[in-house]
């Protein structure tokens, strides 16, 4: 486990003040890897604040070349890079910021082919990806490898957001079993508004990581930004899930109890 440099002590100072969060949890941070999907007005943004909190690594998953009307959102990019890969540019923009963080830039994305290998080299996994295909794929992933997966996701000026723990809490497939018909063109999108979802999912991965406060562990946190009207819900756990069923709760004691009665 890597040990704090005297110039991560004085960058992060301030936030290491904080009660509960202290050398450990920056430490925790620095030796910690995350796997951002989707790396644009969320994603990015998400990256963004991990970066500056001092992750130890990143992995940008994010395929296509970045369009002009991505710019309203997109803070990790600059208006001489449209029809350039994205995720290049947000390798280097958080390399400028923080040049302590490993930054891996994967300019694809979530398939079936690359989704286990880079799940397992992650630590916990922050699902922005544009569509259900890429989060059902990833979500699947963090279950089969035991990840936790922060997952966030806006419409419009409405936002969701919570963290899955596989055998913990429900995952993606339970809170969404059906899937919504989505077209990632077809809403309008005010930048301050993936910017919001985008602060709160990396302040769970940190919490998460660092044991500071309370993640939202089997809770969905939904908001309306036109009313900032904010609630929090218990999504239903599934025991027949297809994706974690097997490990619910109810499920492993179940198997706990056939294995005491073969004994």
């Amino acid at each position: 486990m890597s040990e704090l440099t005297p110039t991560e002590l004085e960058r992060y100072s301030r936030q290491i003040q904080l009660p509960g969060f202290g050398e450990d949890g920056q430490a925790a941070l620095k030796n910690s890897t995350a796997l951002v999907t989707g790396v644009g007005g969320l994603g990015g943004t998400v990256a963004l604040y991990l970066a500056i909190a001092g992750i130890g690594k990143l992995i940008l998953v994010r395929g296509g070349d970045l369009r002009l009307d991505d710019l309203n959102r997109q803070i990790l990019m600059t208006d001489d890079w449209v029809g350039k890969p994205r995720v290049f540019k947000a390798k280097d923009t958080l390399a400028q910021i923080n040049p302590h963080v490993e930054i891996e830039a994967v300019n694809d994305y979530i398939t079936a082919e690359n989704v286990d290998e880079l799940v397992r080299r992650a630590d916990i996994a922050l699902d922005c990806a544009h569509n259900f295909d890429e989060r059902d794929l990833l979500n699947a992933a963090c279950v089969g490898h035991n990840r936790p997966m922060v997952e966030a996701a806006m419409n419009g000026m409405e936002a969701y957001l919570t963290t899955v723990i596989p055998g913990q809490t429900p995952c993606l497939s339970c809170l969404f079993p059906e899937k919504p018909d989505w077209d990632r063109w077809g809403f309008g999108v005010v930048g301050a508004v993936p910017g919001t979802l985008a602060c709160l999912t990396a302040l769970e991965a940190i919490k998460f990581i660092t044991g500071l406060g309370e993640p939202l562990k089997g809770q969905l946190l939904t908001m309306d930004l036109t009313r900032l009207e904010f609630a929090k819900r218990r999504p239903y756990h599934d025991p027949n899930c297809p994706v974690c069923g097997h490990l619910h709760p109810k499920n492993l004691d179940e198997v706990e109890l056939s294995s005491r009665l073969l004994v």
